[in-house]
């Protein structure tokens, strides 16, 4: 069942009860020691109109020493409880975002791949943000407004209950003002939250293929779209400013008329038959100051807090978006690598069928490569194979274990994979390549890279192995990065293989070397390429070749040349044989 948000959020407070515990204590402290204030001052005004002669100096200059200890005692309280609440909207922030990036990595492929990864991004550093600025103005201000709030009302009765009862008259008008407001300002923030996220996603998309918009000349097309997203922001932030900001000059409004009537009704008891005193109702008004002022600051507060609860929806919606399907509890030590594929279907949306009652097996150390045009299921079978998705119906089997029943963790820890898309970390070359065995030496680190004939390159940089390179590899050409990611491999030599056009960047002659290294490297192991480039799959035991999900030819590279048949046709247009 869904939470609400507030609901959510207290899920997050509740760990730090202790915390919040004595921040309400300080609250309450400080509040209620600022109504005693008025309370001495009043008796202080009384002391004083009994005349000259009367007055009695000690008992002013002890209500002196009161007031001064009483507002020592609440600034130290405001203190430790403004520290206190900072420090649990800081730790409810980190949860909130370790919670997110934990999400991230247990969602299935489909979901991020269906969304822009701006949005996401900027639920997780601008939505938690603005979570984090509305907890700590709601905490620091929303606790103390309330505790005064009732205890004012509470004195106010004791001291007169004529006067308290025109204060009481007046308050359901302060309450309907802030609700009006809250609840318009509440659908603005969360139009607002939902176009910046927009925004977000696009400047990212840009900013990542800029070079493919100032190729294709899409300055000006951009621009407009950016134009867009800054005129809906302009028109939704000025309705909910609007909102927001009447808030406070109408409860402002209402407060006066209510300090006028306390005035008014004060004034005409202290002509009366039981007249009170001119300490009393000096005390009085300070009371209604301090009982109205909270009002202001709490539609402040909910203002705030309704932003808040608009980007709370969309964390949550992250938090609660379903995840990927059971793990299984085999832990796969080390795979011998029988491959057995049994009436797999797979598709990636209802209405498309991809792959179709596909069957295949592979024996132990068998070089498996795959072919095809482009869209035919070459990618899509390497998803399934390390279980990025699973497929709809049928069975895929390691060492005859299905998929379904072993740890993704172990499954993929068997596999050593290379991409064509390259990704490095910004920090040193060494870290990049002992990304998948993080105790590696740096000797084991060089003979990785020597092996994929990356050192002539890394010893011209200024710090060879220990140099920074900057976010996905930036200042390094692109067959450079793929060399970085194939040494990867190399240094861990898992006992299953995955390589999904790892060579495309790279050189003809480099890549003839880095190829030696990996028919050295796949020796023995289970291994499956997917290749455009024909030469580079001539060695595989088994090629398979696919066209719209299915294995339309299967077998070794000179004997689906002599069947004249796809692979032939496919194989000649990239080589003209005489």
């Amino acid at each position: 069942m869904k939470k609400s948000n507030l609901s959510f959020l207290m899920g997050y407070l509740k760990k730090h009860i202790a915390l919040l515990i004595i921040s309400i204590i300080c609250s309450l402290l400080a509040s209620l020691l600022t109504l005693y204030i008025p309370y001495v001052v009043g008796q202080s005004i009384d002391v004083l109109k009994l005349g000259q002669d009367q007055v009695d100096m000690q008992k002013i200059l002890f209500n002196c020493l009161l007031i001064l200890i009483s507002a020592i005692i609440i600034a130290i309280s405001q203190y430790f409880s403004g520290v206190i609440n900072t420090k649990i909207c800081y730790n409810i922030t980190r949860d909130l975002r370790r919670d997110l990036n934990g999400k991230i990595h247990r969602l299935p492929l489909k979901y991020l791949d269906n969304q822009p990864v701006g949005q996401i991004v900027n639920r997780v550093i601008s939505d938690v943000e603005i979570i984090s600025d509305g907890l700590i103005m709601g905490f620091n201000q929303l606790f103390s407004s309330v505790i005064t709030i009732i205890a004012c009302l509470v004195i106010m009765f004791v001291m007169n209950y004529k006067i308290a009862a025109v204060v009481v008259i007046f308050t359901p008008l302060s309450i309907f003002v802030a609700r009006f407001i809250s609840k318009s300002t509440f659908n603005l923030f969360k139009k607002q939250s939902t176009i910046k996220a927009s925004q977000t996603g696009f400047i990212n998309e840009m900013i990542t293929n800029e070079k493919i918009v100032q190729s294709f000349q899409m300055e000006k097309e951009n621009n407009g779209v950016m134009k867009k997203y800054n005129d809906e922001l302009e028109n939704i932030g000025i309705k909910a400013v609007f909102f927001s900001s009447i808030a406070n000059p109408s409860t402002r409004f209402i407060n006066a008329i209510i300090y006028a009537g306390v005035a008014l009704t004060g004034a005409l008891l202290c002509l009366g038959p039981d007249p009170i005193t001119i300490g009393v109702l000096s005390s009085f008004l300070f009371y209604v100051n301090h009982y109205t002022k909270p009002f202001n600051e709490i539609t402040e507060v909910i203002a705030e807090l309704q932003n808040s609860f608009a980007t709370t929806s969309r964390v949550k919606e992250l938090l609660e978006e379903e995840e990927e399907v059971k793990e299984g509890d085999i832990i796969l030590e080390k795979a011998e690598g029988d491959m057995d594929i049994e009436h797999v279907n797979f598709q990636y949306t209802p209405e498309v069928p991809l792959i179709v009652d596909f069957n295949l097996s592979v024996k132990k150390g068998t070089k498996v490569a795959i072919v095809g045009p482009t869209g035919c299921g070459k990618t899509t079978l390497i998803n399934l194979l390390m279980r990025f998705y699973d497929p709809q119906k049928g069975e895929i089997k390691i060492d005859e274990k299905n998929l379904k029943d072993i740890t993704r963790h172990s499954l993929r820890d068997n596999y050593g994979m290379v991409l064509q898309e390259t990704w490095l970390k910004e920090t040193s070359i060494k870290e990049n390549v002992k990304m998948g065995k993080e105790d590696a030496t740096d000797e084991e680190v060089i003979e990785a890279l020597t092996e994929c004939h990356c050192m002539k390159f890394v010893n011209q940089l200024e710090k060879g192995i220990d140099t920074i390179i900057k976010e996905d590899g930036g200042g390094l050409s692109q067959g450079q990065k793929q060399l970085l990611c194939v040494s990867r491999i190399m240094l861990t030599k898992p006992p299953l293989l995955i390589l999904d056009e790892a060579t495309s960047s790279i050189d003809t002659r480099t890549e003839i070397k880095i190829q030696e290294a990996f028919n050295q490297l796949m020796e023995g192991k289970t291994s499956f390429i997917v290749a455009h480039r024909l030469s580079t799959i001539k060695n595989a035991d088994i090629i398979l070749v696919m066209n719209n999900g299915n294995i339309i030819e299967m077998g070794n590279h000179e004997a689906l040349l002599e069947k004249k048949g796809f692979y032939y046709n496919l194989y000649n247009s990239q080589f003209k044989l005489s």
